[in-house]
């Protein structure tokens, strides 16, 4: 039961943490219309920082209290933050160099 509820609360945070910062960079994705093409590069870059804010935070408040709750490295959550930034950084590049 402690899993079933632990899946249900990651599809929330992802789908309604997504959602609400995706409303906050939609607006600035749209001021250019080629970036339009490019906002999925946008939500991939949300979804790896919410990644990285579950597997080194929100895993320890959860229901689930099994084995293999670890942080993750601090090198790969700066990658992972790093490769988010670009992503989502990335469809306002893209316009320019297509424009």
């Amino acid at each position: 039961m402690r899993v079933l509820l632990e899946l249900l609360r990651i599809v929330f945070l992802f789908i309604f943490g997504g959602a609400l910062v995706w409303v906050v960079l939609a607006p600035f994705y749209n001021v250019h219309p080629l970036s339009r093409e490019y906002q999925w590069l946008g939500a991939l870059g949300v979804y790896g920082i919410l990644f990285v804010f579950y597997r080194n935070r929100w895993q320890f408040s959860g229901w689930y209290k099994g084995k293999g709750r670890k942080k993750l490295p601090l090198s790969l959550t700066r990658i992972i933050i790093v490769g988010s930034m670009v992503l989502i950084a990335s469809p306002w590049v893209m316009a320019m160099f297509n424009y």
